[in-house]
């Protein structure tokens, strides 16, 4: 596997809390998980963890963690919430991680059995 340094992680890794203010234990705990994604696929432009704060739902603090993973193809977008933020950006770095492998995995099915294209008409004599 890849070593991914701290350079890496800050040129690619976008953190980002709404109504609260990311510690310095939060972005690290953040970084390591961006890290694990950026080992499984190192041809991730970037990756953007959004933690909302949010206080509507109930009298306790609710925490919403968005991921959008920048790629080729279309961007692999996730959210995930709990009562704590930690636990938030837990849950969404494992649905991140099984959208990476399911992406992957469709994409080599695709490029070792690739499938004939049904016409549907006879084609047509050249002269």
């Amino acid at each position: 596997m890849p070593h991914i340094t701290p350079e890496v992680i800050g040129a690619k890794v976008i953190l980002r809390g709404i109504h609260l203010e990311l510690s310095d234990a939060m972005k690290a705990n953040y970084n390591e998980k961006a890290a694990k994604l950026l080992r499984h696929e190192p041809r991730i432009d970037r990756i953007r963890f959004d933690v909302e704060l949010d206080k509507t739902k109930t009298s306790k603090d609710h925490f919403i963690a968005h991921g959008r993973i920048e790629i080729s193809g279309p961007d692999i977008v996730a959210s995930a919430d709990s009562e704590d933020a930690y636990k938030s950006v837990d849950l969404l770095t494992d649905k991140l991680d099984g959208l990476l492998r399911k992406r992957h995995s469709e994409l080599k099915e695709k490029r070792h059995h690739p499938h004939g294209v049904d016409i549907g008409a006879p084609l047509p004599k050249t002269v």
